[in-house]
């Protein structure tokens, strides 16, 4: 005899001999069950291979257990890293969590606030594109549930978790005048607080040592195709008058990427050793940035770290209620990773 598919939760409960009232109470807490009732619901979920729909549960419940994360792009390996790991904690303290990815477009980040919104999401993490972002939607959400900024803030009072970009850039820009000739900062159009402050950060160290800045802009536009955009620009460049100087500092390692590729193609040789015709540094330490060839150097920001603080931030807010001030929160630094190529 065949076990009846069950299509909702009201089918279960009436299958399984419960109330609906108990059932639902059992998928929101378990535990604010009997034993002897969670006893008998959990044979039932095996007899009859039930799943409720998540989703469906918490628009039920006065108060949703899901928090939304919104990043610029979820296979970007930096985010990839900070996302599995925030997950992995909200998961822990009985959290679903939904991850949206903006694609680098201010049209997309507003989709998937709506959808956060539609969802009755009791929280959000927002790592915003920047420039282009609608503030006015932000804010508006941050008005309904609470948010934190992650890895890169606006103009607003948020929370925020980042890494100090005047450190990590300053640490790299030092490093490289210490070892070789000056660096010159390759970077795409200003996107965000990151690559403003990274711009600053530079220039101000490149002066306290005494040396001129050279700045090299890769592009007219904005985008958050780093590999592309520093690979088809650093070609042309290449072909033509080539860079300032023979070592590059790139705003991150994605563009140092398209930058390295487009000198192997060119028949350059990156790296620190007599003969090397580039050296090639990033900041970010992205995951694959120690297996590119040759191995990137780089400033690792501390994702484990940074992403604990943003989860122990929102839950602080979420659930103590405790709004913290954006100035209270740590601005983290970043570790030199020294490797072939500069």
């Amino acid at each position: 005899m065949s076990v009846p598919k069950i299509k909702n939760m009201a089918e279960f409960a009436e299958i399984s001999g419960l109330s609906r009232p108990t059932v639902s109470k059992y998928f929101i807490d378990p535990d604010s069950v009997r034993q002897s009732t969670r006893d008998k619901i959990e044979r039932a979920l095996r007899k009859y291979d039930y799943r409720p729909n998540l989703f469906a549960v918490n628009l039920n419940k006065k108060k949703s257990n899901i928090i939304g994360i919104i990043v610029p792009d979820i296979v970007d390996p930096f985010y990839a890293s900070l996302v599995s790991r925030i997950e992995a904690q909200l998961a822990a303290d009985g959290h679903l969590v939904v991850v949206l990815g903006s694609r680098g477009d201010a049209t997309m980040e507003a989709h998937s606030i709506d959808v956060l919104l539609s969802l009755r999401a009791s929280a959000a993490i927002i790592a915003p594109l920047g420039l282009t972002s609608d503030v006015g939607l932000i804010e508006s959400l941050g008005a309904r549930i609470p948010i934190v900024y992650l890895d890169s803030r606006l103009d607003t009072d948020v929370p925020f978790i980042g890494t100090d970009n005047f450190q990590s850039m300053g640490l790299i820009t030092d490093y490289l005048c210490r070892t070789g000739e000056r660096p010159t900062y390759v970077e795409l159009p200003e996107a965000n607080h990151n690559a403003v402050e990274r711009r600053m950060a530079y220039v101000r160290t490149m002066e306290r040592n005494r040396l001129a800045p050279e700045i090299v802009t890769l592009g007219r536009t904005a985008s958050w195709r780093f590999e592309e955009k520093g690979y088809s620009e650093a070609m042309r460049l290449f072909a033509g008058a080539g860079f300032p100087t023979r070592t590059l500092l790139c705003v991150n390692d994605r563009v140092a990427s398209g930058v390295m590729a487009a000198a192997y193609q060119s028949g350059l040789r990156i790296g620190r050793e007599p003969g090397c015709d580039l050296r090639i540094a990033g900041h970010d330490d992205h995951p694959l940035s120690r297996f590119s060839c040759p191995p990137l150097t780089t400033v690792a920001q501390d994702i484990e770290r940074m992403s604990t603080l943003c989860v122990e931030a929102l839950l602080a807010r979420l659930v103590g209620g405790v709004a913290l001030p954006p100035q209270s929160m740590p601005r983290l630094t970043a570790t030199l990773m020294m490797r072939a190529s500069a």
